[in-house]
């Protein structure tokens, strides 16, 4: 299975951007389709955005729908999540995530087979 690293996260003040990246190895990483995921404090992980394997398709969770944009570099197995506009809220673990399949219910955790460690990113107000 493919191995996950992220970087990139921060503290940074609302209104701000970060680009979080995740490297992957250990794979071809241009069979597995990609997703990213935060965890709050207290709360569950939840999807945040999804790119299929050729990076034609993205999804997205709505509240982040134009502010985040997830994109793959296939050459240098890496994808990343582009992020803008940041609140509060976005305060969370993030984590990448790659599968391989149908690459249906990907808004879910269940086709996900391989998680990196995830970054921490926190949002001040």
């Amino acid at each position: 299975q493919v191995q996950l690293v992220e970087s990139g996260g921060g503290l940074v003040q609302a209104g701000g951007s970060l680009r979080l990246s995740c490297a992957a190895s250990g794979g071809t990483f241009s069979k597995y389709f990609m997703g990213w995921f935060r965890q709050a404090p207290g709360k569950e992980r939840e999807f945040v955005a999804h790119i299929t394997r050729s990076g034609s398709y993205t999804y997205y969770l709505e509240s982040v729908k134009g502010r985040f944009t997830i994109s793959r570099d296939n050459a240098v197995n890496t994808v990343y999540l582009q992020m803008l506009s940041l609140k509060p809220e976005d305060t969370a673990v993030y984590y990448c995530a790659a599968g391989y399949g149908s690459g249906g219910n990907y808004n879910t955790e269940r086709p996900y087979t391989s998680w990196g460690q995830g970054t921490q990113v926190t949002v001040s107000s």
